[in-house]
């Protein structure tokens, strides 16, 4: 993932006015927007576990999938906005669920939500970033098969 000027990318803004983007390549993406309501965590939440279920990850922990996009979605509602939005893509068994708050200067403390994330099981990693186009707060969820050893810790 990376964040580029728009005007690196070709497209019609001016250079004046240059807004980030996320670019995202080489792997199965998807974009959900919704209307930051109370009901917007729940709807993001299932249907983020649809899409990627879709994407065939016999071995997704569903459950950790739709907290976490439940829990990065209840945090970019709180900045306040009009309307969030959920990104994910994966890449290697790994998926990354990005929800941001279209906000502009939105910066809450997000320590208790990256706590929240890095608590669930197949959260690899989580974090928090403020750029022009809001607050993107993020999770990466490891969606591979469970390893096979011969010990009890996998050995």
């Amino acid at each position: 993932m990376t964040t580029t000027p728009a005007e690196a990318g070709g497209s019609n803004a001016s250079p004046d006015r240059a807004r980030p983007r996320m670019e995202i390549r080489n792997r199965q993406t998807a974009g959900l927007t919704f209307r930051a309501d109370p009901w917007a965590a729940g709807k993001a939440g299932g249907r983020a576990t649809a899409t990627v279920r879709s994407w065939g990850y016999a071995h997704l922990d569903e459950p950790d999938l739709e907290a976490a996009v439940r829990r990065l979605v209840e945090a970019a509602v709180a900045d306040g906005g009009k309307r969030i939005s959920v990104h994910l893509a994966d890449q290697d068994h790994r998926i990354l669920a990005v929800a941001l708050s279209h906000v502009a200067g939105s910066a809450p403390d997000a320590g208790a939500v990256l706590t929240e994330l890095a608590a669930l099981r197949t959260v690899v990693s989580c974090g928090s970033d403020v750029g022009p186009d809001g607050r993107r707060v993020w999770a990466l969820l490891d969606a591979a098969p469970p390893r096979r050893g011969k010990g009890p810790d996998g050995a």
